[in-house]
């Protein structure tokens, strides 16, 4: 499946629940409704997906940790604030970079509209 289709699939998922729940809640339980409503779409999806920094050529447990992984390809950094800082921006670009993903979706289900509160995020090589 092509990442343009994955994240739609996504956004309409993670819309789907923001209607149901609306905002106000902590990011988990979001995090776990998202999970079940993109598997329950067919998608394979772990959460809570550790990511290690290799430093040297050792492995280090840093306690990096991806919300929701997406067909082993596409990340997801869920988040309940007022709004995305550049402190978001660079965690999930971590994420991507570390990981070695080229697509991250950054969710804010702390808005009104969700689709005012996600981002898309590529991951660009320098």
């Amino acid at each position: 499946m092509e990442d343009n289709e994955i994240t739609k699939l996504v956004i309409g998922a993670a819309i789907e629940v923001h209607k149901a729940l609306g905002p106000g809640l902590l990011e988990s339980a979001y995090q776990e409704c998202l999970y079940f409503e993109l598997r329950s779409k067919g998608l394979k999806v772990r959460k809570q997906v550790a990511l290690p920094i290799v430093y040297k050529e050792v492995k280090l447990d840093h306690g990096y940790r991806i919300d929701l992984l997406v067909e082993e390809k596409i990340v997801l950094e869920l988040k309940t604030v007022e709004g995305f800082t550049d402190v978001h921006f660079a965690q999930i670009l971590t994420y991507l970079k570390l990981g070695n993903y080229d697509l991250g979706l950054l969710i804010n289900f702390h808005t009104t509209l969700l689709k005012n509160g996600i981002k898309r995020v590529i991951n660009k090589p320098l």
